[in-house]
Protein backbone atom coordinates (compact mmCIF):
# COMPACT_ATOMS: atom_id res chain seq x y z
CA UNK A 1 0.00 0.00 0.00
CA UNK A 2 1.20 3.56 -0.47
CA UNK A 3 2.42 5.63 2.25
CA UNK A 4 0.63 9.35 1.84
CA UNK A 5 2.71 12.32 2.38
CA UNK A 6 1.82 15.88 2.87
CA UNK A 7 4.18 18.56 2.45
CA UNK A 8 3.91 22.51 3.45
CA UNK A 9 5.94 24.89 1.40
CA UNK A 10 5.75 22.53 -1.72
CA UNK A 11 5.68 25.76 -4.53
CA UNK A 12 9.35 26.03 -4.68
CA UNK A 13 13.05 25.00 -3.36
CA UNK A 14 13.20 22.14 -0.71
CA UNK A 15 9.51 21.44 -0.75
CA UNK A 16 9.13 21.28 -4.80
CA UNK A 17 12.06 18.87 -4.63
CA UNK A 18 11.64 16.79 -1.67
CA UNK A 19 7.87 16.32 -3.32
CA UNK A 20 9.14 15.42 -6.61
CA UNK A 21 11.64 12.39 -4.87
CA UNK A 22 9.19 10.96 -2.81
CA UNK A 23 6.57 10.59 -5.38
CA UNK A 24 9.16 9.06 -7.73
CA UNK A 25 10.00 6.80 -5.17
CA UNK A 26 6.02 5.42 -4.97
CA UNK A 27 4.72 7.62 -2.30
CA UNK A 28 1.25 9.08 -2.81
CA UNK A 29 2.45 12.71 -2.49
CA UNK A 30 0.32 15.70 -1.31
CA UNK A 31 2.15 19.15 -2.23
CA UNK A 32 0.59 22.29 -0.17
CA UNK A 33 1.15 26.09 -0.05
CA UNK A 34 -0.84 29.07 -0.84
CA UNK A 35 0.64 29.89 -4.56
CA UNK A 36 -1.62 26.73 -6.57
CA UNK A 37 -0.06 28.32 -9.39
CA UNK A 38 3.06 27.79 -8.86
CA UNK A 39 2.76 24.42 -7.97
CA UNK A 40 0.71 23.41 -11.31
CA UNK A 41 4.14 21.71 -12.24
CA UNK A 42 4.08 19.15 -9.82
CA UNK A 43 1.32 17.21 -11.17
CA UNK A 44 3.01 16.44 -14.27
CA UNK A 45 5.20 14.81 -11.93
CA UNK A 46 2.60 12.99 -9.87
CA UNK A 47 2.35 14.93 -7.02
CA UNK A 48 -1.25 15.90 -5.73
CA UNK A 49 -1.56 19.68 -4.90
CA UNK A 50 -3.69 21.05 -2.59
CA UNK A 51 -4.25 24.75 -1.24
CA UNK A 52 -2.87 25.45 2.56
CA UNK A 53 -2.96 28.96 4.59
CA UNK A 54 -0.45 28.30 7.92
CA UNK A 55 -2.06 31.70 9.17
CA UNK A 56 -5.95 30.57 8.55
CA UNK A 57 -7.38 27.59 10.24
CA UNK A 58 -10.18 26.77 7.76
CA UNK A 59 -7.77 26.58 5.43
CA UNK A 60 -5.66 23.94 7.80
CA UNK A 61 -8.46 22.19 7.99
CA UNK A 62 -9.67 21.64 4.90
CA UNK A 63 -6.33 20.43 3.78
CA UNK A 64 -6.10 17.70 5.92
CA UNK A 65 -9.61 16.70 5.71
CA UNK A 66 -9.34 16.97 1.70
CA UNK A 67 -6.52 14.36 2.07
CA UNK A 68 -8.12 12.05 4.71
CA UNK A 69 -11.28 12.45 2.72
CA UNK A 70 -9.60 10.28 -0.49
CA UNK A 71 -6.74 8.94 0.70
CA UNK A 72 -7.50 7.51 4.55
CA UNK A 73 -4.64 8.07 6.12
CA UNK A 74 -1.48 10.36 6.42
CA UNK A 75 1.54 8.64 6.95
CA UNK A 76 4.36 11.48 6.82
CA UNK A 77 3.95 14.90 7.16
CA UNK A 78 6.98 17.35 6.04
CA UNK A 79 6.61 20.33 8.09
CA UNK A 80 8.59 22.21 5.13
CA UNK A 81 6.70 25.88 4.57
CA UNK A 82 8.28 28.93 6.67
CA UNK A 83 9.72 32.13 5.99
CA UNK A 84 12.45 34.69 7.59
CA UNK A 85 11.34 37.81 9.10
CA UNK A 86 14.18 40.27 9.68
CA UNK A 87 14.55 43.72 11.15
CA UNK A 88 15.59 45.33 14.52
CA UNK A 89 13.39 43.86 17.47
CA UNK A 90 12.50 47.14 18.44
CA UNK A 91 10.98 48.09 14.80
CA UNK A 92 9.40 44.76 14.04
CA UNK A 93 5.64 45.60 14.09
CA UNK A 94 4.29 42.89 17.03
CA UNK A 95 1.64 42.18 14.58
CA UNK A 96 4.49 41.49 12.16
CA UNK A 97 6.40 39.24 14.47
CA UNK A 98 2.94 37.06 15.40
CA UNK A 99 2.97 36.30 11.61
CA UNK A 100 6.32 35.03 12.19
CA UNK A 101 5.04 33.05 14.38
CA UNK A 102 1.61 31.87 12.77
CA UNK A 103 3.95 30.83 9.81
CA UNK A 104 6.70 29.28 11.46
CA UNK A 105 5.16 27.80 14.48
CA UNK A 106 1.69 27.83 15.53
CA UNK A 107 0.30 27.13 12.07
CA UNK A 108 2.59 24.01 11.99
CA UNK A 109 1.68 22.92 15.55
CA UNK A 110 -2.30 23.45 14.32
CA UNK A 111 -1.22 20.81 11.09
CA UNK A 112 0.16 18.49 13.12
CA UNK A 113 -2.88 18.14 16.15
CA UNK A 114 -5.03 17.83 12.87
CA UNK A 115 -2.92 15.00 11.70
CA UNK A 116 -2.01 12.99 15.03
CA UNK A 117 -5.09 11.67 15.50
CA UNK A 118 -4.99 9.70 12.03
CA UNK A 119 -1.63 8.78 12.53
CA UNK A 120 -2.35 7.55 16.23
CA UNK A 121 -5.49 5.34 14.69
CA UNK A 122 -3.00 3.46 12.71
CA UNK A 123 -0.47 2.63 15.17
CA UNK A 124 2.69 4.63 13.04
CA UNK A 125 3.53 7.40 11.56
CA UNK A 126 6.18 10.17 10.88
CA UNK A 127 6.26 13.68 10.96
CA UNK A 128 9.50 16.17 9.91
CA UNK A 129 9.78 19.25 11.20
CA UNK A 130 12.02 21.50 8.87
CA UNK A 131 14.04 23.87 11.32
CA UNK A 132 17.22 25.45 10.52
CA UNK A 133 20.76 25.79 12.53
CA UNK A 134 18.93 28.73 13.34
CA UNK A 135 16.93 27.34 15.96
CA UNK A 136 20.34 26.99 18.11
CA UNK A 137 22.19 29.64 16.65
CA UNK A 138 21.22 33.13 16.05
CA UNK A 139 22.30 36.28 13.54
CA UNK A 140 22.00 39.94 14.56
CA UNK A 141 18.49 41.11 13.22
CA UNK A 142 17.05 38.29 12.52
CA UNK A 143 15.10 38.10 16.85
CA UNK A 144 12.08 37.15 15.74
CA UNK A 145 12.64 34.29 12.99
CA UNK A 146 15.38 32.91 15.87
CA UNK A 147 12.67 32.62 18.24
CA UNK A 148 10.20 31.07 16.11
CA UNK A 149 12.93 28.13 15.21
CA UNK A 150 14.40 27.76 18.68
CA UNK A 151 10.45 27.26 20.06
CA UNK A 152 10.02 24.96 16.55
CA UNK A 153 13.39 22.56 18.61
CA UNK A 154 11.74 22.68 21.25
CA UNK A 155 8.35 21.76 20.61
CA UNK A 156 9.57 18.87 18.50
CA UNK A 157 11.68 17.35 21.49
CA UNK A 158 8.33 17.23 23.36
CA UNK A 159 6.52 16.17 20.41
CA UNK A 160 8.95 13.48 19.94
CA UNK A 161 8.61 11.99 23.61
CA UNK A 162 4.92 12.59 23.88
CA UNK A 163 4.33 10.30 20.13
CA UNK A 164 6.58 7.78 20.58
CA UNK A 165 3.90 5.07 22.54
CA UNK A 166 2.12 5.14 19.13
CA UNK A 167 4.94 4.46 17.42
CA UNK A 168 5.17 7.56 15.94
CA UNK A 169 8.86 9.46 15.11
CA UNK A 170 9.55 13.17 15.23
CA UNK A 171 12.54 14.19 13.07
CA UNK A 172 14.26 17.89 12.93
CA UNK A 173 15.77 18.83 9.93
CA UNK A 174 18.90 21.42 10.64
CA UNK A 175 20.05 23.03 7.33
CA UNK A 176 22.62 25.65 6.89
CA UNK A 177 23.18 28.11 4.16
CA UNK A 178 21.13 26.78 1.60
CA UNK A 179 20.77 28.54 -2.31
CA UNK A 180 17.19 29.33 -2.15
CA UNK A 181 15.22 32.86 -2.50
CA UNK A 182 15.27 32.87 1.40
CA UNK A 183 17.87 35.10 2.04
CA UNK A 184 17.56 37.52 -0.21
CA UNK A 185 13.71 37.98 0.73
CA UNK A 186 15.05 37.97 4.42
CA UNK A 187 17.42 40.96 3.72
CA UNK A 188 14.95 42.80 1.66
CA UNK A 189 12.67 42.48 4.75
CA UNK A 190 15.72 43.99 7.06
CA UNK A 191 16.49 47.50 4.60
CA UNK A 192 12.94 47.80 4.52
CA UNK A 193 12.14 47.67 8.14
CA UNK A 194 15.06 49.22 10.07
CA UNK A 195 17.75 50.18 6.97
CA UNK A 196 16.67 54.17 7.69
CA UNK A 197 16.77 53.99 11.65
CA UNK A 198 18.60 53.95 14.68
CA UNK A 199 20.52 50.32 13.57
CA UNK A 200 20.75 52.01 10.31
CA UNK A 201 24.57 51.37 10.16
CA UNK A 202 24.53 47.76 11.38
CA UNK A 203 22.05 46.56 9.64
CA UNK A 204 23.11 47.99 6.14
CA UNK A 205 26.52 46.07 6.83
CA UNK A 206 24.30 43.11 7.14
CA UNK A 207 22.14 43.35 4.35
CA UNK A 208 25.07 43.10 2.51
CA UNK A 209 26.36 39.67 4.03
CA UNK A 210 23.31 38.85 3.05
CA UNK A 211 22.63 40.22 0.07
CA UNK A 212 26.38 38.90 -1.58
CA UNK A 213 25.90 35.20 0.10
CA UNK A 214 22.77 34.70 -1.40
CA UNK A 215 22.71 36.22 -4.40
CA UNK A 216 26.12 34.87 -5.55
CA UNK A 217 25.72 31.42 -3.51
CA UNK A 218 29.24 30.16 -4.89
CA UNK A 219 29.70 28.57 -1.43
CA UNK A 220 25.71 27.68 -0.62
CA UNK A 221 24.28 24.45 -0.87
CA UNK A 222 22.29 23.60 -3.14
CA UNK A 223 18.69 22.79 -2.40
CA UNK A 224 18.39 19.57 -3.66
CA UNK A 225 20.61 18.42 -0.76
CA UNK A 226 18.69 19.03 2.27
CA UNK A 227 15.41 17.66 -0.04
CA UNK A 228 17.49 14.30 -0.59
CA UNK A 229 18.15 14.15 3.85
CA UNK A 230 14.01 15.06 4.38
CA UNK A 231 13.77 12.13 1.79
CA UNK A 232 16.11 9.80 3.97
CA UNK A 233 14.49 11.05 7.27
CA UNK A 234 11.23 10.33 5.37
CA UNK A 235 12.05 6.76 4.48
CA UNK A 236 14.52 5.04 6.16
CA UNK A 237 13.47 2.10 9.42
CA UNK A 238 14.92 4.27 12.24
CA UNK A 239 15.13 7.51 11.79
CA UNK A 240 17.67 9.94 13.87
CA UNK A 241 15.69 12.69 15.68
CA UNK A 242 17.93 15.65 14.15
CA UNK A 243 19.67 15.68 11.06
CA UNK A 244 22.38 18.28 9.80
CA UNK A 245 23.32 19.59 6.63
CA UNK A 246 24.28 22.42 4.50
CA UNK A 247 26.65 25.08 4.31
CA UNK A 248 28.46 26.32 7.92
CA UNK A 249 25.71 24.03 9.50
CA UNK A 250 28.19 21.91 11.50
CA UNK A 251 30.87 24.16 12.24
CA UNK A 252 28.41 26.54 13.20
CA UNK A 253 26.54 23.95 16.09
CA UNK A 254 29.86 22.84 16.89
CA UNK A 255 31.08 26.57 17.98
CA UNK A 256 27.47 27.44 19.68
CA UNK A 257 27.99 24.37 21.82
CA UNK A 258 31.71 24.87 23.26
CA UNK A 259 32.39 28.76 22.90
CA UNK A 260 30.98 30.80 25.77
CA UNK A 261 28.02 33.24 24.88
CA UNK A 262 30.77 36.17 24.38
CA UNK A 263 32.70 34.74 22.30
CA UNK A 264 29.88 33.43 20.23
CA UNK A 265 28.69 37.14 20.00
CA UNK A 266 32.12 38.63 18.87
CA UNK A 267 32.71 36.26 15.95
CA UNK A 268 28.88 36.64 15.09
CA UNK A 269 29.98 40.31 14.82
CA UNK A 270 33.23 40.28 13.10
CA UNK A 271 30.92 38.40 9.70
CA UNK A 272 30.03 41.80 9.22
CA UNK A 273 32.49 44.16 9.18
CA UNK A 274 32.61 47.15 6.68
Amino acid sequence: MKKTVLITGASSGIGEITAILLAEMGYKVYGAARSIDKMKPLESKGVSIVYLDLTNEESIVSCVETIISKEGRIDILINNAGYGSYGAIEDVPIEEARRQFEVNLFGLARLTQLVLPNMRQHKSGRIINVSTIGGKVYSPFGGWYHASKHALEGLSDCLRVETKPFGIDVVIIEPGGIKTPWGTIAAENLKKTSGNGAYANFVNRVYNFMIKSYAEGKTLTEPKVIAELIVKAATTAKPKTRYVAGYMAKLALFMRKWLSDKMFDKIITSMYKE
